[in-house]
């Protein structure tokens, strides 16, 4: 039933990719995802060059000179690899940024009949997002440890963990427009696996390089059909 409801809810999302208003906030968050995930690489090779020194050798790209080897063709390689775990913390920004208008979209075509939602406040969402990003970062750092001891699991280690925390926080941010902060955290609490599960769903469509740039928005519109789907029960 809840692999049931998380597929029917993402057919839904993606048959609406042809909608004129849908269209233009994925194009607008492709865009970013990607300006972000560049942002987030640019930053690490800068850091490594920081920690390391100016003569850094690094596996694929050689000697680290950030700025250079940014647009290299050895640089684009391994920007495609990393961005499987780049884009778990680009992925949450994105949906802070895009929900509202995604949200929207999806209830003007799928449910008319609702009266508007209560927007979230700028500085709500602004504290909600820098509080899920610092978890999310902390959680991935620590799970290092349990990557190295456990290395032929890692992959599904790294997807049970951000698929809990995505999950949490796309549906969370879903659900608080009608329910509040309260009614959030109790509808999220009843249905927890079934979050947990939808949550995995999208964390593994994530490590897969250049489709993980449309996934924040479809996800996005995939959590709003679940939590409608969810609060119908």
């Amino acid at each position: 039933m809840a692999l049931s409801l998380i597929l029917t809810s993402f057919s839904r999302a993606l048959g609406q990719v042809g909608d004129k208003r849908f269209l233009r906030v994925l194009l607008i968050g492709v865009g970013l995802t990607l300006l972000l995930l560049i942002g987030a690489y640019a930053g690490l090779l800068w850091l490594i060059e920081l920690l390391l020194g100016p003569e850094t050798w690094v596996p694929i790209l050689g000697e680290v000179t950030w700025v250079d080897d940014l647009a290299s063709g050895a640089s684009l390689l391994l920007m495609l690899v990393l961005s499987i775990f780049l884009m778990v913390p680009v992925a949450s920004a994105i949906t802070s940024m895009f929900l509202e208008e995604v949200a929207g979209a999806v209830e003007a075509r799928h449910y008319p009949a609702l009266v508007p939602a209560a927007p979230i406040g700028f500085w709500d969402g602004l504290r909600d997002t820098i509080n899920f990003l610092g978890v999310l970062i902390m959680a991935n750092l620590l799970a290092i440890v349990l990557y190295i001891m456990f290395t032929p699991f890692a992959l599904f280690i790294f997807w049970a963990l951000n698929g809990f925390l995505l999950g949490r926080e796309y549906f969370t941010l879903a659900a608080m427009r009608r329910e509040g902060r309260d009614g959030a955290k109790r509808l999220r609490s009843k249905h927890a696996g079934k979050i947990w599960l939808a949550g995995v769903l999208m964390a593994a469509p994530l490590s897969i390089p250049l489709v993980n740039l449309f996934i924040p928005i479809l996800g996005a519109a995939t959590f709003t059909h679940i939590y409608h789907g969810l609060k119908a029960r």
